[in-house]
């Protein structure tokens, strides 16, 4: 890989470019909270070569959310079902603004 291509990867969101260590040190956090909101399917990190977790940048900003909401007492598989819930009404709201801005039918009549 040349330093070039490696360079660009420092702006990509979605490269996997933490180590569980890094990124619970980052957060705040343990590891065995990263461990828990992989299991819960929140997340799912990548892996090295060598079988070892990595994650991107909008990884642990998901995670900082889980975290935000398990720090004010919701229990884990609680706080994930939330990001997950969130994620999906600003994905909701995004089509219908796109289908408005077009003048593109929406709701359940959309398709009749």
């Amino acid at each position: 890989m040349t330093a070039e291509v490696s360079f660009g990867r420092l702006d990509d969101d979605d490269y996997p470019a933490y180590t569980m260590g890094r990124a619970a040190d980052m957060l705040g956090t343990t590891q065995a909270f990263l461990r828990a909101i992989g299991e819960a399917r929140l997340i799912t990190p990548l892996r090295s070569p060598g079988g070892h977790r990595r994650y991107s940048r909008y990884q642990l900003r998901i995670a900082a959310r889980a975290r935000e909401l398990a720090d004010g007492g919701t229990p884990i598989e609680a706080a994930c079902r939330i990001v997950i819930l969130e994620d999906q009404l600003e994905e909701a709201q995004r089509i219908n603004a796109e289908h408005r801005r077009t003048g593109e039918p929406t709701g359940p009549t959309a398709a009749v």
